[in-house]
């Protein structure tokens, strides 16, 4: 069996969630087992092992779990994107496109310095429109983004690909074919 394989059967698939026609790809079940989520984390550092990375930002929800565990083990700050009005201090702020609309995102704006290296954290990346507006607010105010990575990639809905096309690395551990 192979590492992705392996990795794979930790994923429980929901049907018609959260609207018919939608698989949806749930990595609770992968963070719940000891082992696949140590093997995750560390397959998504494998790359920049021994390189100087300055921050991990995670998008909210998940991307903060899996994030602030890739921070530890590059041992790096960690920044949260969160959804708009969600945080305390003065923010910088971007709209960004979802499948069904647009939304905002932010963070707080000394969180980065200008100049940081930073990898960018979610659980999986689809159209890839939330993954775009973190790679643009993080250039914004000046970091240098040096990775996206991602548990899961829907390779048929682009996303990956938006984010190489922008000179963005893209890390993925396992696609899933469909949406």
């Amino acid at each position: 069996m192979t590492f992705e394989h392996d990795l794979k059967a930790t994923v429980r698939t929901i049907p018609d969630y959260p609207k018919p026609g939608i698989l949806f790809r749930d990595i609770t079940t992968l963070l719940g087992d000891p082992r696949a989520f140590r093997r995750a984390v560390d397959q998504l550092v494998d790359p920049w092992a021994g390189s100087k990375i300055d921050k991990v930002a995670g998008i909210e929800a998940r991307g903060f779990i899996i994030g602030g565990a890739v921070a530890h083990q590059v041992s790096a700050g960690f920044v949260p994107i969160r959804k708009k009005g969600k945080l305390p201090q003065t923010t910088v702020r971007i709209a960004y496109s979802l499948e069904n609309g647009i939304d905002e995102m932010e963070m707080h704006a000394d969180a980065i310095k200008p100049g940081e290296r930073v990898i960018v954290v979610d659980d999986l990346i689809a159209t890839g429109g939330t993954a775009e507006g973190a790679v643009k607010l993080l250039r914004q105010i000046g970091a240098d983004v040096v990775a996206a990575c991602f548990i899961i990639d829907l390779p048929d809905l682009g996303g990956a690909a938006k984010i190489r096309a922008m000179g963005v690395p893209v890390r993925t551990l396992m696609a899933f074919e469909g949406h």
